[in-house]
């Protein structure tokens, strides 16, 4: 029997389970197969985006699992983030429904604003998934265009299903990668609820005041990168490389081997734990299903206190590498 996973009420209204299986780097070979797999060992809640580039094949999983009746369409959690090239708001709107078409879905649960960098335009047809690239071959960073977010959130809110707006796309709407000036001038004007805010967290990068920010205002807070340097290996990040693993951190290790669990189980709960939706990925059917037995068990206060203590302020995932300094 799977493993029940609490969810959390948004601000929205909508629930949203706290463990969820990301795609961010999954292969676009293997993405249906492991979104379906990942569905039926009891994952209710898939994180994606435009920029991942898998969304069509993300999609193609769900609705396999719909229709060998596994779940319905409302039972699922599905999540994904418009990309920087496209915070005017008539391209806002047509990236909006460009994903939603991909993932051949009538809805999606959450839509947040990738980065706060606006991109200048480069159309579809030229260059599907521009990154942060003017060009296929990446050598050109893409030039900043003059959208203030204040449009971009607009947009976003045009697009949410309401009884005033019944042909909207959307559920629920938020940020990702904002820190706390940003959110509080959104919340300035926003007219939807501020849902979810999703940022890199770790123990190496624990951003309390963000994060209390963010709670303190009822928006919920996802979590990437949950084991640290772990995501970047692969990517030759130079911070992750020369970065000790958390699962190899003594505190983490001699806490799993208390628990009779793993260091990344552990690592999930410090963050469940403490209210912060997880989104990890994994290739392996041993590790999803630990994944999320990660719920099934309480670390004291006391071993909360001593993960958190081994924040260093550490980032991997920084624009700044492309001369986007949001995190100054």
């Amino acid at each position: 029997m799977a493993t029940r996973v609490p969810s959390l009420k948004l601000a929205s209204g909508y629930e949203m389970p706290v463990v969820g299986f990301g795609i961010w780097k999954v292969s676009r070979d293997t993405c249906a197969d492991q979104v379906y797999n990942a569905i039926k060992l009891g994952y209710r809640h898939i994180d994606g985006a435009w920029d991942y580039q898998n969304s069509k094949e993300a999609g193609e999983g769900v609705r396999r699992a719909i229709s060998e009746g596994i779940v319905k369409r409302e039972d699922l959690f599905i999540t994904s983030k418009l990309w920087n090239n496209y915070h005017k708001r008539e391209h806002a709107h047509q990236m909006a429904k460009l994903e939603l078409e991909a993932w051949g879905l009538d809805y999606l649960d959450l839509f947040l604003i990738h980065f706060p960098i606006s991109l200048q335009f480069i159309p579809f047809e030229e260059l599907r998934w521009p990154c942060f690239w003017t060009d296929k071959e990446q050598t050109k960073v893409t030039p900043l265009a003059k959208v203030p977010i204040s449009e971009t959130w607009k947009a976003l809110e045009e697009l949410v299903k309401t009884p005033e707006n019944p042909n909207g796309i959307i559920r629920s709407i938020g940020v990702s990668n904002f820190q706390s000036q940003l959110i509080t001038d959104v919340l300035s004007y926003a007219t939807v609820p501020l849902s979810v805010l999703q940022i890199e967290h770790h123990p190496y990068l624990t951003q309390p005041d963000l994060v209390k920010t963010a709670q303190l205002n009822n928006i919920a807070v996802t979590g990437y990168s949950t084991f640290g340097p772990q995501s970047f290996l692969e990517l030759n990040n130079k911070s992750a490389v020369g970065t000790k693993s958390l699962f190899e951190v003594d505190a983490v290790k001699s806490m799993a081997q208390k628990y009779g669990k793993t260091p990344g189980q552990v690592l999930l709960r410090w963050n469940t734990q403490r209210g912060i939706i997880i989104i990890p990925k994994s290739n392996s059917v041993d590790r999803l299903k630990q994944n999320l037995e990660s719920v099934s068990f309480d670390l004291t206060s006391d071993e909360l206190d001593q993960i958190s203590a081994l924040n260093q302020g550490l980032r991997f995932n920084n624009p700044a590498d492309f001369g986007f300094r949001i995190f100054a």
